[in-house]
């Protein structure tokens, strides 16, 4: 049985109210999510589901440019489900490593696809790939550019359209870690401290790694699920210091400085003590 909770995006078109459809890549170096559902799910289990959450929404624009890398194509799939079946102007950028690798490979050549799809493949090497810097580098007026994929892809994506100045309002994301929550921001990020109330220990956050993965590099547990945000599990109480918001998770209610998601929030402050 699984015991782990995970969260994965629909993918199938939003009118199909009698299924669930999740798309899922073993990933062997991963938390063990996607290992327990290839290697241990069969046809006739009963898994246990909540009803979806839209982190993610497509937002009305004159047209649209999606760009997927690897198993971030599941939410952009139903966002061209809907465009295609709206008959809105849209192009979808799909970056893999090569034809096997590449998810719903009978779709795209599909009439329904074939005219919007494009396809690229950079066999390991990123710079064989996309150049979203000369896909950026001119913008019709309403256009909405939306990206999922991996950190790098997410990472040149952004700085290409701040480059060509696409409006900050017109690009989103979406990240499934939070090497890629970190790589959407604009700004570096700095090294700060954390301290741990009950002990006193500080620990040195570096730029590129967690608050979380530190935490849990020196024994200290912290309950986590999404690791990307979005779920709230690892919600901890800041006694001193200030975060810097980066989750999703708070929408409906502003988050304050007293609390934070230690798996993407940062510190804006030199130090942040956490009651833990």
């Amino acid at each position: 049985t699984l015991n782990s909770l995970r969260q994965y995006s629909l993918c199938n078109a939003p009118e199909e109210t009698h299924r669930y459809v999740i798309a899922v890549q073993r990933d062997a170096n991963g938390r063990g999510g996607s290992r327990a559902l290839h290697d241990h799910v069969r046809v006739g289990d009963v898994l246990t589901v909540s009803a979806p959450l839209n982190d993610f929404p497509l937002l009305y624009a004159r047209s649209y440019v999606l760009i997927a890398g690897g198993i971030g194509i599941t939410p952009l799939l139903a966002m061209a489900r809907v465009l295609e079946r709206t008959g809105a102007e849209w192009v979808l950028h799909y970056c893999s490593r090569n034809a096997e690798r590449t998810a719903f490979r009978e779709l795209w050549s599909s009439p329904s696809f074939a005219g919007h799809v494009h396809l690229h493949h950079d066999g390991g090497d990123p710079a064989k790939g996309l150049d979203v810097k000369a896909l950026l580098g001119s913008r019709d007026p309403g256009t909405r550019l939306y990206c999922c994929g991996p950190a790098g892809l997410m990472k040149a994506v952004r700085e290409a359209a701040t480059l060509h100045r696409w409006p900050r309002e017109k690009v989103h994301f979406e990240a499934f870690t939070a090497e890629g929550t970190a790589a959407t921001r604009a700004r570096e990020e700095a090294d700060f401290e954390v301290a741990l109330r009950s002990t006193g220990q500080v620990l040195r956050v570096p730029a590129g790694s967690s608050v979380l993965n530190v935490l849990r590099s020196h024994g200290v547990k912290v309950e986590s699920d999404c690791e990307a945000g979005s779920c709230g599990t690892c919600l901890t109480r800041v006694c001193e210091g200030t975060p810097e918001h980066r989750d999703t998770f708070f929408q409906q209610e502003p988050a304050g400085d007293e609390r934070m998601l230690v798996c993407v929030s940062r510190a804006r402050s030199k130090r942040l003590v956490l009651d833990l």
